[in-house]
């Protein structure tokens, strides 16, 4: 044990005893409190634990609902290739346990990670007694971790990726991470550049593999013509009308969006905007802000209610939808890559075969950028401006946009497989 994680034992150890009072005092309050805590505690019920049949037991360990959709198709994989395994499926966030339940119904044992605390994980690990631990992309907890290799427990890292972003702060802290991978039978990343950083964090070499990321595979399961018909009835879009999407966009992008638009309208006076912010709480703020400038609006929900749309600008404000919202687009720009954010997914309008604008801020999916931009798809923006002039033209040349968006939908058809291949990365690993 090295002094790193004996200072992180120690440190864990500590916030636990010092917030246990709150803790118990929050679960007074609803039984849904009372289960998360319980569930953040390691206490599963009796009912959950007596569900779990089949052999091998697969733990696999996703936070939200980015981590959880990675995991879905590599879960359809295990079941290919594993028909008699249970598989466990833990989350930390309420929204990745909703979108586990929507997607994955019965199929899986869906629960809340523990906390990584030392009493917790152990209580965990001993109820749901699993034969290989998997954490997904960059789920690296060194107590879960060690007390898995304690007990016995395979484990693995699958679809891992560490950003550009990220690989400063893990450096930081690289003694304890160092310990936390080595823990790691086997690490299947993403990408070469995932694979050595990876490897200067300290993990062995002989243990990172490359991969492929398997939300290549879960965006062309959702790709039908019957969602996109839905969709185009839904927001009432007539042919022809121009239909521009701001999917995942940040504080300070909505500005920039609707700059872009009150030019679209002179041009294109049918020309519909649809914003999803990536926080939906921020829709109330956002729709404010349309109103402050003379604009009409309408929410996704009340839509919903009142079946007429009436307004132009229509403004996302429910979770789980925008990957289908990508399918009646025109054009798309992808948020947080216009602020110093990291950007967003970017392969999810890709799969409908749409053009995806991005600004320079990309670096937490620099692996997706440069998948479109080798295959001639990519297109990058340094401003407001240069948006607005892009996403003109390709609304004036739609046969050009058409072009744009086939090679797009090609560089996701020439990533798709890399479920299977971590499925097959983790099956060798439960066979040492």
């Amino acid at each position: 044990m090295t002094f790193f994680y004996r200072l992180y034992l120690f440190l864990t150890t500590s916030l636990y005893l010092f917030f246990f009072p709150l803790i118990c005092y929050c679960a007074q309050f609803s039984s849904k409190c009372k289960r998360i805590v319980d569930e953040r505690c390691g206490n599963y019920p009796d009912k959950t634990v007596s569900r779990i049949s089949g052999k091998p037991r697969i733990w696999i360990h996703a936070v939200s609902v980015g981590e959880v959709g990675a995991a879905v198709p590599l879960i359809t994989q295990l079941f290919n290739m594993l028909p008699d395994c249970a598989i466990i499926l833990s989350t930390t966030t309420p929204h990745g346990q909703v979108f586990a339940k929507e997607k994955l119904g019965h199929k899986v044992t869906c629960i809340i990670a523990p906390i990584d605390i030392i009493f917790f994980v152990k209580k965990a690990l001993n109820l749901i007694k699993p034969d290989i631990l998997v954490c997904m992309e960059t789920e690296i907890w060194p107590n879960l971790l060690n007390t898995a290799k304690r007990l016995g427990v395979r484990t693995a890292l699958v679809n891992g990726r560490i950003s550009v972003r990220s690989i400063g702060r893990y450096m930081k802290f690289r003694p304890l991470i160092k310990q936390a991978l080595s823990r790691f039978d086997i690490m299947s990343m993403i990408s070469k550049d995932d694979s050595l950083r990876i490897k200067s964090l300290g993990a062995p070499e002989d243990r990172v593999s490359i991969n492929g990321n398997t939300k290549f595979d879960l965006l062309l399961q959702d790709v039908n013509d019957g969602v996109q018909k839905r969709m185009a009835q839904f927001y009432g879009i007539a042919p022809q009308v121009p239909v521009f999407v701001a999917g995942s966009t940040r504080s300070g992008e909505e500005a920039i969006i609707l700059d872009v638009f009150e030019v679209l309208v002179r041009t294109f006076p049918e020309c519909l905007l649809i914003i999803a912010p990536r926080h939906v709480e921020r829709a109330v703020e956002i729709g404010a802000l349309v109103e402050s400038r003379g604009l009409i609006c309408q929410f996704h929900d009340a839509l919903k209610e009142e079946n007429k749309r009436v307004a132009n600008i229509i403004i996302v404000n429910t979770i789980g939808e925008l990957k289908q919202i990508y399918s009646v687009a025109s054009v798309v720009f992808c948020g947080g890559s216009l602020v110093p954010l990291g950007g967003q997914n970017i392969l999810e309008p890709a799969a409908w075969g749409k053009p995806v604008i991005y600004g320079p801020s990309m670096d937490d999916f620099f692996d997706a950028k440069m998948i479109l931009e080798e295959n001639g798809a990519g297109i990058m923006v340094e401003s407001g401006k240069e948006l607005c002039s892009k996403v003109l033209y390709l609304l004036n040349h739609p046969e050009e946009a058409g072009h744009i968006g086939e090679l797009t939908l090609k560089a996701i058809l020439a990533g798709s497989g890399a479920s299977e291949r971590h499925a097959g990365a983790i099956l060798d690993v439960l066979k040492k």
